[in-house]
């Protein structure tokens, strides 16, 4: 298969409604697309980044520019036959967080495309060690006030769902509040997870401890901001009370979580594919955690499309061993996806691979057009 260029488009995916963590609101993802262009047009490969400062210090446009730098390699796979060709290109890449979004969007066109020209869907390019036909995804349910959260919780415990990952932040009574709003309708038949987005320091969290142990919280992810002094002793206040510390932010590349291991901090890790690198650095990630005896969960970013959807449940397959699976909640949150098909679970979270070959969705090129306010286009040096 031969690559006659690479497009890669900024996009804007539009939520249905505007959804909260303690440092932000928003209305809307700022997301990336690339698109392989092959065999003359005849076959294309799509995939996508989130780019989020907070996260791994991307933007759109650094995202973009990533692109560039990335498909310059002399190892970008121009001619491509063979999925180890992808694999050289993405393990020759330098090691760090600051193109990840563009490294996923672009291994997952890759993919997608070379998929479609083999008849085979992504996951059989790698291993099946670990794979299950079937996996539940959680339900999350974002910063609002109690009213807004007590109709989530209905309309999740409706499908059959719960597990649960709540975004908690500053306001005592507010986080009362939410937690408050779980066990009206859901009594004691729930697990709930937080994410406090670093919204907390030692003292607010001295406060918060009667809450985590009247509602049952036994996971919190990354609560402090990773320069907090009194981390350690943070630490073994959780573990003394029964709670996981989950890292996210802090565990965007190998080298991160093997520093995640020698702290002894965290005890578990947060794999998100755009923020970890996409599919082939995200398995070696969890191939470390494995060894290492460190749990994880496969976790998703706000506002993903179908296509990371979709490659997200590629990941969930391949990981029966995670204790948590997030994602696939275009149809939930996105007011316009673009991809022609939502890729969401079923009743009680079930799902399962996906029909067709490379990802198994189809773009939607109008929606793609129209969502995206920018374009840049590459070509095979001459």
């Amino acid at each position: 298969m031969v690559i006659d260029r690479v497009k890669a488009y900024k996009t804007s995916l539009p939520f249905s409604g505007a959804f909260s963590h303690s440092r932000s609101t928003k209305t809307s993802a700022e997301n990336i697309v690339v698109e392989v262009i092959a065999e003359n047009g005849r076959i294309t490969g799509y995939g996508e980044g989130a780019p989020r400062p907070g996260v791994t210090g991307e933007s759109q446009e650094s995202a973009m520019g990533s692109l560039g730098l990335l498909i310059r390699q002399d190892s970008f796979p121009w001619k491509l036959n063979d999925v180890l060709q992808i694999w050289d290109f993405v393990d020759g890449l330098p090691e760090g967080k600051e193109h990840n979004s563009a490294i996923c969007a672009l291994e997952m066109a890759l993919l997608d495309a070379l998929g479609k020209v083999q008849g085979r869907s992504v996951i059989q390019y790698f291993p099946q060690d670990f794979f299950s036909s079937r996996v539940c995804y959680g339900a999350m349910i974002t910063l609002e006030d109690k009213e807004k959260i007590l109709n989530m919780c209905n309309l999740i415990k409706g499908v059959g769902i719960n597990n649960i990952k709540m975004k908690l932040g500053k306001d005592f009574q507010q986080n009362k509040n939410s937690l408050e709003a779980i066990k009206l309708v859901f009594g004691e038949d729930y697990v709930l997870r937080i994410d406090a987005n670093n919204a907390w320091d030692f003292d607010s969290v001295r406060r918060l401890l009667p809450l985590l142990k009247e509602y049952n919280i036994r996971f919190v992810e990354q609560p402090l901001t990773p320069d907090e002094p009194d981390l350690p002793d943070f630490a073994q206040l959780m573990k003394n009370n029964g709670v996981t510390l989950v890292a996210d932010e802090l565990a965007c590349s190998l080298s991160d979580v093997e520093t995640i291991a020698k702290e002894d901090i965290y005890k578990m890790v947060n794999v998100r594919l755009s923020k970890c690198g996409g599919l082939r650095k995200s398995l070696g990630i969890i191939d470390y955690l494995r060894k290492n005896g460190i749990s994880f969960q496969v976790g998703c970013h706000l506002g993903e499309s179908g296509l990371l959807s979709a490659a997200g449940r590629v990941l969930c397959l391949l990981c029966r061993d995670a204790l948590f699976y997030d994602g696939c909640y275009d149809s939930f949150l996105l007011k316009e996806n673009i991809t022609l098909e939502h890729v969401s679970f079923g009743p009680g979270g079930e799902a399962g691979p996906l029909d067709g070959p490379g990802l198994g969705v189809e773009i939607n090129r109008e929606a793609l057009t129209r969502l995206s306010s920018d374009i840049a286009l590459f070509k095979p040096f001459a």
